[in-house]
């Protein structure tokens, strides 16, 4: 059963009517608006008939319409056709703090042109006041866009008032109006706007289209040149079938407008106080009255939003802030707002929609206090086990696996102030190295070899999670060369939120990988955790004589990787929905399959240098290699195996909060080729769970060792670079 959608101001699905008025430009009526003949005037009509309708809803004229590919480009072609339009009468720009991105980003890269931007402030119900827009006038000031209402808490702006300043100081009043067209009037003559931007998916018409009221005798500086389409305003053939589809979605609204306010603002309200009436303790984000009649922003104290949105798997809502390993990312809407970060985290954003009924709004009140008043308890170990296919453990965190780790830049900034232990003669690699794991001399012949980590579930199935976290742990011991003797468990687990049969089985995960490392778990340590998080304690044995540590890379070294590059990106996938089965079996095997084989093959060879790649991404671990050796090295891009589908899946944008991370940190050390895509760069950086090896392995020994790792079973190593020559730790990418 799908949940019952209320984040309607994200998107709306389509108007049937609109459907039905759209399906003859799908399926014949295909002519060019430009073209003379009969295919071409039927759709030049229908392109037309559409304007009026927007016109219509708008109060304004036909030829005051310009129809973009939706509210992004409504708002660029509003804003930077201004600006250009007026620097010869000034230079000077007024918005507010609560801007969308579609415009306050268009501001920000006017700033960088030499444009100056002034940000009024909001109150504490996110309303600005008409008398900071006056203050923030100066003679040089062309333009002022500020938002008809804000699509976060739908609080309504003074427009009319704010216009009026904006035109007694002979500037251009812009509004962007893609949340409250078709909820509320928004009429360009009563608002006094001279620029007004519209967002199709916004009132139940199609993505990609929206439109722009410029009034008459304004003039902007165009964005897109080209042929005279929509009278010069806007290059490219028009999108006839999603034009048809917004006049329709206009003509709609315009009818029903006053019908569809109230009983959006009746489902709202039901909604409101069937949450208040079993959570008194919520609080209303907005002004409590001039506020959209669809929107509803509330913070649940003491809770994270992300922790609730991950439960509340029968509802579809939005958070308005988000926790990070070492960041609480707040909307700048509640920000500016002055929303304490306690109740900024605790923030969902609900919205309702035209085709929601009161049983939907009644099941979602239900499901929502449910989930709310269970994350208050701690009672989950009384309810019974779900089976396993029933249980998805990364709707259970925010970050995933070695991809939530510290920021290596911040990490860096705390360990350097931290003070050095006294130099000890037995201590063989300790917090001097980048290596993960400790390494201390008992005699000659032995040393231990001690490492830990632990992570969130970067897999659904808890069995699965517990193996892939205890394989990354030990992965850190087969990468000193050496052989693992016993763990420990380490536990983070959030006991009101998932019953306790989970964790029986992420630690029977955990065993099933230790048994087949041939070590014993002997114990742990356990807390109460909002999120899930599991790894081990690994004790190991290695002679000191033959480990390998990531300092000694040599000229002309091969640098083998032993497993395909691209689990973060396939984790990520499988949070949001995008992975197919076959796709989560494949990583699981990944992530589950131990390190041992590589390290047993690649002990028969001359090996420099070895560390695993994990949270810091390929070329996050291959710096710390390269810089502790003292060499430069260079990867072949082409080489590097990947995980099928993970190339598809970065250049859809899929990629980890980490992996952008790990490009910022290793970007200053980093040459690339010119023929290096951006895909391939996330690729190299792209945040690891349970990953490969990465060695380097004396030149004349890599294609024996090569063999010698595929004939074992490794069958994706591959040599994906090597050694250049003495140098500063830089990394040349070709």
């Amino acid at each position: 059963m799908d949940p019952i959608y209320l984040d309607y101001n994200a998107t709306t699905p389509l108007d049937p009517a609109v459907i039905a008025a759209m399906r003859p430009y799908l399926e014949s009526h295909f002519g060019n608006p430009s073209s003379s003949h009969a295919y071409g005037v039927r759709a030049k009509q229908a392109v037309e008939a559409a304007r009026q309708q927007v016109a219509h809803l708008l109060g304004a004229r036909p030829d005051e319409i310009v129809f973009t590919s939706g509210g992004s480009e409504s708002n660029n072609l509003a804003i930077r056709g201004a600006a250009h339009a007026l620097r010869s009468k000034g230079n000077h720009i007024v918005m507010s703090a609560i801007e969308h991105p579609a415009v306050s980003e268009v501001c920000r890269y006017l700033e960088s042109q030499g444009f100056r931007v002034s940000i009024v402030p909001v109150d504490k119900t996110g309303l600005v006041d008409p008398a900071d827009v006056a203050k923030a006038m100066t003679p040089a000031t062309t333009l002022v866009t500020i938002m008809h209402a804000n699509n976060e808490v739908g609080t309504i702006q003074p427009i009319r008032a704010i216009a009026e300043i904006a035109h007694r100081h002979g500037a251009w009043m812009h509004t962007d109006a893609a949340q409250s067209v078709g909820k509320i009037p928004t009429r360009v003559d009563e608002l006094g706007v001279d620029l007004l931007s519209i967002a199709g998916h916004k009132l139940y018409a199609p993505k990609g289209i929206g439109a722009l009221y410029i009034r008459t005798g304004v003039q902007l500086e165009k964005l897109i040149f080209g042929a005279n389409h929509e009278r010069g305003w806007r290059a490219g053939t028009e999108n006839v079938l999603e034009i048809v589809g917004l006049g329709k979605a206009c003509e709609l609204a315009a009818q029903q407008l006053d019908e569809r306010s109230a009983r959006l603002r009746a489902l709202r309200d039901r909604l409101h106080e069937g949450i208040m009436a079993h959570l008194p303790q919520t609080r209303l984000n907005g002004h409590p009255e001039l506020r959209l009649p669809n929107t509803l922003s509330l913070s649940f104290p003491g809770i994270e939003a992300g922790a609730i949105l991950a439960e509340l798997t029968e509802v579809a809502a939005s958070a308005g802030a988000a926790c990070h390993s070492d960041e609480v990312v707040m909307s700048e809407t509640l920000k500016a707002m002055g929303v304490p970060v306690d109740q900024a985290l605790g923030t969902i954003r609900f919205s309702t929609g035209v085709f929601l009924t009161e049983a939907d709004i009644d099941r979602a009140i239900d499901a929502t206090v449910r989930v709310v008043e269970r994350l208050h308890r701690s009672d989950a170990h009384a309810q019974p086990t779900p089976a396993a296919d029933q249980i998805k453990l990364t709707r259970f965190t925010a970050g995933l696996g070695c991809a939530c780790k510290l920021r290596p830049q911040a990490l860096e900034r705390v360990l350097a102030a931290l003070p050095r232990a006294a130099a000890n003669p037995n201590v063989l690699v300790g917090i001097d190295s980048a290596d993960d794991a400790a390494v201390y001399r008992l005699n000659d012949e032995i040393a231990l070899v001690e490492t830990l980590d632990f992570f969130t579930p970067v897999v659904d199935d808890p069995f699965a999670f517990g193996a892939i976290a205890a394989a990354n742990a030990l992965s850190d011991i087969y990468a000193m060369g050496a052989k693992p003797l016993f763990a420990l468990n380490i536990v983070g687990f959030p006991s009101n939120r998932l019953p306790l049969g989970v964790l029986e089985q992420i630690l029977r995960g955990g065993q099933h990988v230790a048994a087949e490392a041939g070590i014993p778990i002997i114990g742990g340590h356990t807390v109460d955790d909002p999120e899930p998080k599991y790894g081990l304690v690994v004790t190991g044995v290695v002679d000191p004589r033959a480990m390998w540590t990531n300092t000694g890379a040599r000229p002309g070294d091969a640098l083998i990787l032993t497993k395909p590059l691209g689990l973060g990106i396939m984790s990520t996938a499988l949070k949001a929905g995008l992975l197919r089965p076959e796709g989560e079996q494949e990583i699981q095997s990944l992530m589950m399959a131990l390190n041992r084989a590589a390290a047993d093959v690649l002990r028969s060879f001359e090996v420099h240098a070895c560390t695993d790649v994990t949270g810091f991404g390929l070329l996050g671990h291959l710096r710390e290699m390269a810089a502790g050796s003292g060499m430069d090295v260079e990867i072949d891009h082409r080489a590097l195996p990947l995980i099928e589908g993970a190339f598809d899946l970065a250049v859809g944008g899929t990629v980890p909060g980490g992996t952008r991370n790990n490009q910022l940190h290793v970007e200053p050390h980093v040459t690339w080729d010119a023929g290096v895509s951006e895909t391939y760069r996330i690729l190299a950086c792209d945040a690891q769970t349970s990953g490969g090896l990465l060695a380097a392995v004396a030149e004349t020994q890599a294609d024996a060792a090569l063999r010698g790792l595929h004939r074992a079973g490794v069958t994706a190593a591959a040599v994906v670079g090597r050694v250049t020559t003495a140098g500063m730790g830089r990394i040349c990418v070709r």
